[in-house]
């Protein structure tokens, strides 16, 4: 860890502090590729009516939306807390290399901000979970995968 690791951290969980002031939740993240901050985010949830708007899904898109690109690869995101589920597999998805935490998902469950209910759902097999996968009209739904296989200019991703 270098120092401009720390002055990352800092500004995200600078970020998270200034967010609670302003009706948010104490979350923040910043996303930076090669010592320069492409992107910040705040966790909006409740202010923007939006279950998704979590500091890291923020930053990502705000990101992404920056350099016109869904990979981020070679990016660093520094998150005030441990990401949550949702989170984490959005930076698995936009190919993030690198993430610094500042809490913990312990932190975060000390303050009712508890996502151990997701890890625990996901391990049990579908007929056990709380909210069900039901499956449906399943070889119509194979046309959408066939079309893509099919298409000969597509982006893989």
């Amino acid at each position: 860890m270098e120092n401009k690791d720390k002055e990352f951290m800092r500004m995200a969980i600078d970020l998270a502090v200034e967010n609670v002031a302003n009706g948010g939740g104490p979350f923040g993240a910043v996303i930076v590729r090669d010592g320069e901050v492409i992107a910040t985010g705040v966790n909006r949830v409740t202010a923007n009516s939006d279950p998704t708007a979590h500091a890291e899904v923020s930053a990502i898109r705000a990101a992404c939306s920056k350099l016109q690109t869904f990979n981020l690869e070679g990016a660093t995101i520094y998150s005030s807390c441990e990401p949550c589920p949702m989170c984490l597999g959005a930076i698995y998805w936009a190919n993030i290399s690198h993430v610094f935490c500042g809490c913990n998902k312990h932190d975060a469950e000390d303050i009712n901000f508890g996502d151990a209910f997701i890890y625990r759902e996901l391990e049990k097999p579908n007929d056990e979970r709380r909210l069900r996968l039901q499956f449906m009209m399943h070889e119509e739904a194979l046309r959408a995968f066939q079309a893509w296989t099919e298409k000969e200019d597509k982006i893989e991703y």
